[in-house]
């Protein structure tokens, strides 16, 4: 755009007519496919932003509840909460910790090191095996770091040019309504950008500025992506203010000593 200082625009542009997935397809092929098709030619510093939904479907997550076998410690939590018993199993099964609970919510400490509501696992935008009885959900994806790190791997040999992966889901957060995309998983960009240190705009020395910019950059992916029917899981952003690294999502969740909301 003539007269935008570099480094001061940032661009998001969804990929549209996206396919559906399905378990063991190859996400990246179709992420490179789908690419082409919008004609978007890839760029050095460029990050594709993907919702945790589609890793999920091609990696396999989706679990029929009618397998489940509840224990009686998720038989109970269910009563407590008035929760589908085997839905509160596979809470259990993938959370370390369940921190608060009340009707119809369960508040874990998710394994990969988050706090989130029902262990991210999710119906909406599931496709139903059991007739539409809302047999099916989706658990989040085992290891979405290195699942960023497999698309950023065979995009950036086939584009030859250095490339961030973000992976994003939709989350609450302490004392605010409505929910907010947030990073769970990322590849070939910061997680954290610590400006401790730096000054500001008068020569202030910065004590405790830590910029969360995955969270950042997933929030304004996910005004693309929608919530709902949009179809729209990957985003393509240009302009990202930060220079790329390698890092991981470790730099996000707050040691629990210093987590003052438990």
């Amino acid at each position: 755009m003539v007269g935008v200082p570099a480094g001061s625009e940032l661009k998001l542009a969804a990929l549209r007519d996206f396919p559906f997935i399905h378990p063991g397809d190859d996400l990246a092929r179709i992420i490179k496919d789908s690419l082409e098709t919008n004609e978007f030619t890839l760029q050095d510093g460029d990050i594709l932003v993907v919702a945790q939904k589609v890793i999920s479907k091609a990696e396999g997550r989706q679990v029929d509840l009618a397998a489940i076998q509840p224990r009686d410690e998720a038989v109970e939590l269910a009563n407590l909460t008035d929760k589908d018993s085997r839905l509160v199993e596979l809470i259990l099964q993938e959370s370390s910790q369940v921190l608060r609970y009340r009707q119809g919510l369960i508040i874990v400490e998710h394994r990969l090191g988050f706090v989130c509501a029902n262990a991210g696992i999710d119906r909406s935008n599931v496709s139903q095996s059991d007739g539409g009885r809302d047999q099916s959900v989706l658990l989040l994806p085992e290891d979405p770091d290195r699942s960023a790190g497999k698309i950023r791997s065979v995009l950036e040999e086939s584009s030859g040019v250095r490339l961030g992966v973000l992976v994003i889901d939709s989350h609450g957060r302490a004392w605010r309504n409505g929910t907010v995309g947030i990073a769970i998983g990322l590849s070939g960009l910061p997680a954290v950008v610590d400006m401790r240190g730096k000054p500001d705009l008068f020569g202030y020395c910065l004590q405790v500025t830590e910029i969360a910019a995955a969270d950042e950059l997933a929030a304004g992916a996910s005004l693309l992506m929608g919530q709902a029917g949009e179809g729209f899981p990957v985003v393509l952003a240009r302009g990202f203010p930060y220079a790329l690294r390698e890092a991981s999502f470790a730099e996000l969740p707050r040691e629990r000593q210093k987590d003052l909301f438990r």
